[in-house]
């Protein structure tokens, strides 16, 4: 039960003390995990609505993104962290995570979209797209998550989180990543890399849910499996909103 996700690995569903898989009477269901999806998601969209909302664009900047950006970024973080580490919060974790996390998503959609207009209509429809049709080949099975799928995708994750995290760390010093941050060849392919290892990650994350699911895993899990799947999703949307304002950007 390997994924890529942070959220999802394999301990997740086994007691930290014996080694198995922890069975209750309310157990964790696919209906009840994707109506917690979709919960998650309204919460987003309408913490990302309001952030839009109060976000003006004057010919020296954006006005009052940063605090949008700022508090929705540490706290998706904070929330995040709290809930991979005691699971059994995710049922109030869970939902304040999508809350801070749409605060984030509005200022940095409604920054994009006032560069390249339309862009974000654009991503949100890739986002979706990308999710059902992945569903769709994992449920008939076009898409097995083996174990060389998950080995694969989990060390290109890897690797783009350690590319990330190098890029913030040399921007502390005014130092960047040639090539991969700008709109050139390079650029462009390096961003549909990422979008491909983000789309596959939700074939892995389907696949650790539906082990869950069959396993009888506690109910609580439920909000967990939804908040998994959210973290993917919000990684896929930003990288799609990369990805297209490159493309705009040679035009």
């Amino acid at each position: 039960m390997r994924s890529g996700n942070p959220a999802l690995k394999e301990s997740t569903f086994l007691d930290l003390a014996s080694g198995t898989v922890v069975r209750g009477a309310d157990s964790m269901t696919l209906n009840g995990t994707v109506n917690k999806t979709g919960l998650l998601l309204v919460l987003s969209v309408i913490t990302a609505t309001f952030a839009w909302s109060q976000i003006q664009f004057t010919p020296e900047g954006p006005v009052g993104a940063m605090p949008y950006l700022l508090g929705g970024a540490l706290g998706g973080l904070v929330f995040a962290f709290a809930t991979v580490f005691k699971k059994e919060w995710a049922p109030v974790t869970a939902p304040l995570y999508a809350i801070v996390e749409g605060f984030f998503l509005g200022a940095i959609s409604a920054m994009y979209n006032h560069r390249y207009e339309g862009i974000v209509l654009q991503a949100v429809l890739l986002t979706f797209g990308t999710l059902f049709a992945l569903l769709f080949a994992y449920r008939s099975g076009l898409i097995r998550a083996t174990e060389n799928f998950k080995l694969g995708v989990v060390a290109a994750t890897g690797g783009i989180a350690l590319v990330y995290l190098a890029s913030i760390v040399l921007g502390f010093f005014n130092i960047r990543i040639p090539m991969i941050h700008e709109s050139g060849i390079v650029g462009i392919g390096f961003s549909l890399f990422v979008v491909v290892i983000a789309a596959l990650n939700l074939v892995l994350d389907f696949d650790f849910i539906e082990t869950g699911v069959e396993q009888g895993a506690p109910k609580y899990m439920e909000w967990y499996g939804a908040f998994g799947l959210m973290v993917t999703l919000v990684w896929l949307y930003v990288e799609f909103l990369r990805l297209l304002s490159k493309l705009q950007s040679r035009d």
